[in-house]
């Protein structure tokens, strides 16, 4: 029989760490939604600690812990990404392309709420013009180094212009939300559509 000393083991404390991972991400997620959303309903002259508080639901004081004001919690919203998105665990070919995008527009809609990118998208801010290419910029990037690394049963054209794809991708989707539109279908369409550019 042994005796529990009540001291934390490696074991726990490496679980405990993953708990309170997996809670600063959802944290983040919360707050990151949270402020796009103020900017794309208020514009960014709102974006004030209070408000995101209670758009979140994060304690202010959880919030000023982490950051001294606004300006502060806006220039870290970069740290609340979160790696880009993952395309490498789908083969790429023309019988999976209608399930990638339909990965692409249940990650971006998940992570950050598509109206709210699309309403960040379209604004003059520069600062705002900044936090949306913080967002897109490294999901393009990888969408694009997938295209010219896929080794799946259909070539992928040698010239294919793998910035416009995406932002095709992204525009369309952001259509589609905003018209109220079928995602399942949106994704079968442009699996369509896009086929003749993508594969050789």
């Amino acid at each position: 029989m042994t005796m529990s000393t009540g001291m934390p083991t490696a074991g726990t404390e490496a679980a405990a760490s993953g708990v309170r991972e997996r809670i600063r991400e959802r944290t983040d997620g919360k707050i990151m939604r949270a402020v796009l959303d103020i900017i794309a309903t208020q514009g960014i002259g709102a974006l004030t600690m209070e408000a995101v508080a209670r758009a979140s639901g994060v304690a202010k004081t959880t919030l000023y812990r982490r950051y001294a004001n606004a300006d502060d919690l806006l220039g870290h919203i970069s740290t609340m990404v979160g790696p880009p998105i993952d395309f490498t665990q789908i083969a790429l070919s023309r019988a999976t392309l209608r399930e990638l995008l339909r990965r692409i527009q249940a990650n971006f809609d998940r992570r950050f709420g598509l109206r709210a990118i699309g309403i960040v998208l379209s604004s003059s801010n520069p600062r705002v013009q900044e936090l949306a290419r913080q967002v897109i910029d490294p999901a393009q990037q990888r969408f694009c180094d997938y295209l010219q690394a896929s080794g799946g049963p259909d070539p992928v054209r040698p010239d294919v212009d793998g910035p416009f794809v995406f932002q095709t991708v992204l525009g369309s989707m952001l259509a589609c939300k905003a018209m109220g539109g079928d995602d399942e279908q949106w994704a079968t369409s442009m699996a369509t559509l896009l086929e003749p550019a993508i594969f050789a």
